[in-house]
Order: C-alpha cells, then structure tokens, then sequence
C-alpha cells in the first residue's frame, strides 16, 4: 500500500519520533550535500536492486523522500 504524505506530515512525522525507515532516492551528491537527519540514500539509478538489500523487513513502515515530483 502506498500512501503519499506531505513534507507538513513527514516533520510531525520525525518529531513524534515515529517508529519508520526514511529514505532519500537522491544521487549520491545530492544526498551528501544535504539529506534528512537520519534518512539513509538510496540513488534513483539503483532503487530495484539496493530496496531489497537496506529494507527488508517487509512490516516496517517506510517513508521515501524524493527531490521533484516522480
């Protein structure tokens, strides 16, 4: 299930402290220029292949930060 929330929902979301994974699909430099406290980068280039590997626990919330629109 995919549900699409707003940056508004995402800050509640960091200053809650809620239980979730946050990961920013941004090119490395971008990622390393600035990213969310605590997100972990997974470039736009290697989504398919590195999701499986960095999340696999398939009952863990998730959030997906992305630079633009997708």
């Amino acid at each position: 299930m995919v549900n699409i929330i707003s940056r508004e929902e995402l800050k509640a979301k960091i200053d809650r402290g809620d239980d979730f994974v946050l990961a920013e699909v941004l090119a490395p430099a971008a990622y390393r220029g600035s990213h969310l406290p605590g997100a972990i980068n997974i470039p736009p280039d290697q989504f398919h292949e590195l999701v499986p590997k960095l999340l696999p626990d398939k009952n863990k919330e998730v959030v997906f930060y992305c630079s633009g629109p997708t």
